[in-house]
């Protein structure tokens, strides 16, 4: 058995508006939580056109109040960008205003290039991520380790610990954390990192054994057609991405695989690799041969459709597809 979540960049399309997005991300909200769905993370990031996740506790904030069992939360706060103390405090508030619905997975990433790291961090300092995580963790539980209080007091906010490689899978398996592996764009070290993640893995006060999540996109429709025409919004971005040329989520495009070169397309199949698109037979089969393969406790889908209501409908058909494996 699995559970299946949202993970939301908040991608504003061509034609849209930043508050579209919101509105967006809140009917999303809304209908999958009616369809089994166990969270809805948001995924920080600065300075990269076509993505409004920046500020990710107001959002969450946001989609929690508008939810009402949901779990709501961070995937992930990138934490070399933030005093420990102010998230500490941020998700302690907002676990106070929705008692046991709100998540925080935290990244060593900085979501972001040189100039706006510098616009965030101001004077660029050495932070060791380990030490942030479990400062973080002491500032949530109050547990007087740390010279000062994080207010308003003592909350039990899950903190994961995300990645794409073996150093992330290493730190959540020694501190005894769940750990959520991001190939949703970065597949290449899947097996390995939760392989050592399992292996590794040491029973904490948090966590029994282990607990791990992949990210995956999932573009599903009703046709096999209908779905690979909404996927080309997501593979004209990620085309454009590698090419640092970043901007909207662009509208669909008939027969774009067909129309870019080689390398685009490589670079493409890689980010992409673990990506289902089609039917709900078609998802089907497919994440059904993930979740055999991985063993994963959770999936995270990532679906960058341009148009929300097909987005809607992709979550709930892939839902659909394997209604047998899910969880209550």
């Amino acid at each position: 058995m699995t559970a299946l979540s949202v993970l939301d960049l908040m991608m504003i399309g061509e034609g849209n508006t930043f508050s579209d997005t919101l509105e967006g991300a809140r009917l999303l909200a809304r209908h999958v939580e009616q369809h089994g769905y166990r969270r809805y993370w948001i995924a920080e990031h600065h300075d990269l056109p076509g993505i409004g996740s920046m500020a990710t506790p107001l959002i969450i904030q946001h989609l929690a109040a508008s939810t009402s069992t949901l779990r709501v939360g961070a995937g992930g706060i990138m934490l070399p960008n933030h005093s420990p103390l102010i998230v500490a405090e941020q998700f302690g508030t907002l676990h106070t205003l929705f008692p046991d619905r709100i998540d925080l997975g935290v990244g060593r990433a900085p979501g972001s290039g040189g100039p706006t790291i510098r616009a965030i961090r101001g004077v660029a300092q050495e932070r060791d991520f380990a030490q942030d995580v479990s400062r973080l963790i002491n500032y949530l539980q109050n547990n007087g380790r740390e010279p000062v209080r994080a207010l308003p007091g003592r909350h039990d906010v899950p903190v994961w610990v995300l990645g794409s490689g073996l150093q992330g899978a290493d730190l959540a398996a020694r501190m005894g954390l769940p750990y959520a592996f991001a190939s949703h764009f970065a597949p290449q070290m899947l097996m390995q990192a939760i392989e050592h993640y399992r292996t590794s893995f040491r029973p904490s006060e948090f966590l029994a054994k282990p607990y791990v999540m992949a990210g995956v996109n999932v573009i599903a429709a009703p046709t096999r057609a209908e779905a690979h025409w909404l996927a080309s919004s997501h593979q004209q971005w990620v085309v454009k991405l590698h090419a640092g040329r970043a901007g909207l989520l662009p509208l669909p495009e008939e027969g774009y695989l067909d129309k870019i070169s080689n390398f685009d397309r490589e670079g493409l199949n890689q980010a992409m690799a673990c990506t289902a698109i089609g039917d709900i037979a078609d998802v089907g089969t497919w994440l059904r041969q993930f979740i055999a393969t991985t063993q994963v406790d959770e999936l995270m889908i990532d679906a960058r459709i341009h148009d929300p209501v097909a987005r809607c409908r992709s979550y709930q058909l892939a839902a659909e597809s394997i209604a047998d494996l899910l969880n209550d």
